[in-house]
């Protein structure tokens, strides 16, 4: 049953048009007692109403107006309060520290032409990096989301290559970490003032996925090993993979992108107050 005690977290919200030519909200949230999900409907006039502020990516909210459907699990918003107010990202000093970590990791490696390729390209590119967001909602979804993302993967990568893969191309591996998503600081947008994140317009007109472009920009350096483990790490073609990893016949090294991206994706914080 409705109650408006309950606590939701904003878990994603967007905004389209209807066939009326108004504007409807689709909001999710996640019941923070059973860690349901609900699925909710806001009309252009309670749109109108409510301060955009509220949809932001892990406030607390509370419900005092709705109709529910008979399984609870949809609804229709009149009304939404906010509870608590969630930390947008990182603070400038964060994204500073976090950058300066990537870079120290990417000077360590040890072929001159790809390490002054890809600090090159990190450094050309900072204050993107800084503010981009690694999704929009599954995680590591916030201001400098991008930067906890990468900086997880290459130190997983580290770790992982000198317990157990001293075989594999340590410099390569490092890259593709860093490289795998860079992409994204043109796939999404993110707003300053609330936190809301969405795809770039401009981005979907010349490329398919991050991937693609990230796979694209590797190759046209030279850097084909590279290129080949962030085109597998989506893993399978219908999640957007340019190397299906059900392939028969890969080389070991084309695995590794993925499972470090993964563990990474899988217990990476969504919330930047969770950091």
């Amino acid at each position: 049953m409705f109650s408006t005690t309950v606590i939701y977290e904003v878990i994603s919200y967007s905004v389209g048009d209807t066939k009326a030519g108004t504007k409807m909200g689709k909001l999710q949230l996640k019941n923070t007692e059973d860690e349901t999900t609900l699925n909710c409907i806001l009309w252009e006039e309670t749109l109108n109403r409510l301060d955009v502020k509220l949809f932001r990516l892990g406030n607390l909210v509370r419900i005092v107006s709705a109709s529910f459907n008979e399984r609870f699990n949809n609804c229709l918003i009149s009304s939404l309060e906010l509870v608590k107010e969630a930390k947008m990202g990182l603070e400038p000093q964060e994204r500073e520290e976090y950058f300066s970590k990537i870079i120290s990791n990417l000077e360590g490696i040890k072929n001159d032409k790809l390490r002054e390729f890809v600090v090159g390209y990190f450094k050309e590119h900072e204050e993107e990096i800084k503010i981009s967001p690694a999704a929009k909602t599954m995680h590591h979804n916030f201001i400098g989301g991008l930067l906890v993302h990468t900086l997880e993967c290459i130190e997983l990568a580290k770790h992982v290559i000198a317990i157990s893969f001293q075989k594999i191309n340590a410099d390569n591996a490092i890259a593709a970490c860093a490289l795998h998503d860079i992409g994204k600081i043109y796939e999404y947008t993110i707003d300053s003032e609330n936190g809301l994140i969405d795809y770039d317009d401009a981005f979907k007109k010349e490329w398919f996925t991050h991937s693609q472009f990230a796979y694209s920009l590797c190759m046209s350096h030279g850097f084909k090993e590279v290129a080949k483990m962030i085109a597998a790490h989506h893993a399978r073609a219908d999640w957007g993979a340019i190397v299906d990893l059900n392939e028969k016949d890969l080389e070991n090294y084309v695995y590794f992108v993925h499972h470090i991206d993964d563990l990474s994706a899988k217990f990476g914080k969504i919330s930047a107050g969770m950091l």
